[in-house]
């Protein structure tokens, strides 16, 4: 069979790349060797959000006697919890399938391996066919890294793909990764009163973000009685009867033991770029280079998602796969990474888009800033939500809006906003005129812009 376009993987980058491709008028196959979704759907975003937000509420119960509402004693069921998590999962691959058979999209099941002629075999099982693409889109996500430390291979431990079929609620867990994964899963476990302890080898949690938001989702992850061990490395994982014993060195030295019941391993992810490796592509590190159009080394063959690494987020595949499919006939449309925004679900959430103020500090661009609490905003304090803040960053000179940096309450959808006004260039005084309904956790913005230009009604 002979296609316009072959994409390999079926997840966020791969089926949306499908769907686009399909509606220009594209005769589309896709190709997986999983379930349709991808790791974002099956082993991510969709399953840690659903068990996120049951942490949410159980937080919201605890929190709730303080304001006199009194429930009976608080129970939970983890089967009952992972069936919904399950159920979630299905009803959004059925409707996946849906779109794609609606869009007359040819799906194969197996793995695919591209050659140098643009045929792709499709392994499944004991079976093998061939099919011929004129432009392909590699599109294959990624898997855990499980990093070799002594004694791991002796050991059951938990990868960020297996820990959703966890058949009990551990008394005890080590998470080995402070990143954006390992603060998710411990608010997960905190709440269901597991105790947690967070190995990171940094000097601070969720490095990659605003060392102020870093700082208050410490605060907040201690508060829940989370135990943060920053500038700590594991040195060795054992098991026996006693439970897993945690091996762990400071950066000074001192060593200390833990005995828990779990391991989840939360380092990072590393591509998976198999389906590549005949045709040679020029790499960057362990991920395919692309050009500022996504097409590879290899003309014709295009790539997306984890594999090219940077952002390593669902959206930005999303977003990288209609990119590509705009340019398989003539290359006209990049990539603009500057306006995405980046979320952490945990309870309070982080979100933030444009630039940091470390590469703010990095590139020399002169900048001022402000950051205002939710603590003085009304609908925080009626929600019994004041932990966190908004920061802006503006040019000094012109008053562009640079960068946002939110911490609290439903941040995460809030913080769009934002990256529209970065996506449209808008500068301080457009934010500071844009009327905010009242009582809204969107107000902080608009006493942000308002205190940067001097005009500050509640800072």
């Amino acid at each position: 069979m002979v296609y316009d376009v072959i994409i390999i993987g079926g997840g966020p980058g791969g089926y949306v790349a499908a769907l686009r491709a399909a509606k220009n008028g594209k005769k589309t196959a896709l190709v997986e060797a999983d379930h349709l979704g991808g790791t974002c759907l099956n082993r991510g975003c969709i399953p840690s959000k659903t068990l996120l937000k049951h942490a949410e509420v159980i937080e919201s119960i605890e929190k709730a006697k303080s304001w006199g509402i009194h429930t009976g004693e608080l129970t939970f069921s983890l089967k009952e919890m992972l069936a919904r998590k399950d159920q979630v999962i299905e009803t959004l691959r059925t409707g996946i399938q849906f779109l794609l058979k609606k869009g007359q999209i040819d799906v194969y099941n197996g793995y695919g391996t591209i050659h140098s002629d643009k045929t792709v075999s499709v392994q499944a099982k004991e079976q093998s066919q061939k099919i011929q693409g004129e432009k392909i889109i590699i599109a294959t996500g990624s898997q855990p890294v499980v990093p070799p430390i002594p004694g791991i291979d002796e050991v059951n431990y938990h990868t960020t793909d297996t820990i959703f079929d966890i058949e009990k609620i551990p008394q005890s867990i080590v998470i080995v990764g402070g990143g954006v994964i390992g603060v998710e899963f411990a608010n997960i476990f905190a709440s269901l009163q597991t105790k947690v302890t967070i190995v990171e080898l940094g000097d601070r949690i969720i490095p990659t973000e605003d060392e102020d938001a870093s700082k208050a989702l410490l605060s907040n992850l201690k508060k829940k009685g989370i135990q943060v061990l920053t500038k700590h490395q594991v040195a060795a994982i054992a098991e026996n009867e006693a439970g897993k014993s945690v091996s762990i060195i400071t950066d000074n030295g001192t060593e200390e033991t833990l005995v828990v019941d779990d391991i989840l391993l939360a380092v990072g992810r590393k591509p998976n770029v198999s389906a590549g490796a005949e045709l040679n592509l020029k790499m960057n590190g362990p991920h395919i280079e692309v050009d500022d159009y996504l097409e590879t080394s290899v003309q014709g063959v295009f790539a997306v998602g984890d594999v090219i690494g940077g952002l390593q987020l669902a959206h930005v595949a999303s977003a990288e796969g209609l990119t590509s499919v705009a340019n398989l006939d003539i290359k006209q449309k990049r990539m603009d990474y500057t306006v995405i925004p980046r979320c952490i679900y945990t309870n309070p959430q982080v979100a933030s888009v444009g630039m940091s103020e470390v590469e703010l500090k990095q590139k020399g661009i002169v900048y001022k800033a402000h950051q205002y609490s939710f603590a003085g905003n009304g609908k925080a304090l009626a929600m019994g939500e004041t932990e966190g803040f908004s920061k802006v960053f503006i040019d000094e000179k012109y008053g562009e809006i640079l960068g946002v940096v939110m911490v609290g309450a439903h941040v995460t959808e809030m913080i769009s906003q934002s990256s529209a006004y970065l996506y449209l260039e808008g500068t301080v005084d457009e934010l500071a005129q844009m009327v905010q309904p009242h009582p809204a956790l969107s107000e902080v913005l608009m006493e942000s812009a308002n205190a940067l230009i001097g005009k500050g009604i509640h800072s």
